[in-house]
C-alpha cells in the first residue's frame, strides 16, 4: 500500500491526538499510588507516547509532543514547581533517548531505560538547584532502580506497540 504524504491539517490532528493521549496517561499516573519513600517515583506512562513517537515519527515530532505535554499538564494539573521538575526530567530524558537511538547504542528497551534513568537525574538536578542542596542526590539509588523498572516496562510495551503500528 502506497503511503500518502500527510497534509498540515492531518499532521496537526495526529499531534493533537498524541498530546491528548500523553496528557491522559499523565493524569492516570496521578491515580496510581506509589510510595517508595522517595518523592517523584512514577511509572512514566506519558513517556510511552514520546518513546513510540521517537521511533515512529522522528525526533522533532517526539520532542514537540513531549514539550507541549509537559507545558499543558503543568498548567492543567500542576504548578510552577511541577513544571520545572517535569521539564528538567523531560528534556534530559528526551536528549538521552534521542542520542542513544540516533547512535544505535542500545535496543529499544535499552533506550527507554536510559530515558527513565535520565528523567530521574534531570529531576534530581532541578531539585538540587531549587533547594541549593546536593543532598537530594542521596535519593539516586532508589530513583535509579525505579527508572530502570519503569524504563523496562515502557520499553517493552512501546516495542510491542511499534510492532503493531504501520510505519510512518
Amino acid at each position: 500500500m502506497k503511503e500518502q504524504k500527510r497534509t498540515p491539517s492531518s499532521r496537526a490532528a495526529l499531534y493533537g491526538v498524541l498530546v491528548a493521549l500523553a496528557m491522559i496517561l499523565s493524569y492516570v499516573e496521578t491515580l496510581i499510588p506509589i510510595n517508595l519513600g522517595v518523592p517523584g517515583v512514577k511509572p512514566g506512562l506519558a513517556n510511552l507516547v514520546v518513546f513510540v513517537c521517537l521511533y515512529l515519527l522522528g525526533a522533532r515530532e517526539a520532542f514537540f509532543i513531549s514539550i507541549v505535554r509537559i507545558i499543558l499538564v503543568a498548567f492543567t494539573f500542576g504548578n510552577l514547581s511541577a513544571f520545572l521538575y517535569s521539564l528538567g526530567g523531560g528534556l534530559l530524558s528526551f536528549g538521552v533517548m534521542w542520542f542513544c537511538k540516533s547512535r544505535d547504542l542500545l535496543s529499544k528497551t535499552g533506550v527507554s531505560i536510559a530515558g527513565g534513568v535520565a528523567h530521574n537525574v534531570g529531576q534530581l538536578t532541578v531539585a538540587a538547584l531549587v533547594l541549593e542542596n546536593a543532598a537530594v542526590y542521596t535519593y539516586f539509588p532508589v530513583l535509579l532502580l525505579a527508572g530502570t523498572v519503569a524504563g523496562t516496562l515502557i520499553g517493552l510495551l512501546g516495542t510491542l506497540i511499534l510492532k503493531r503500528l504501520p510505519q510512518m
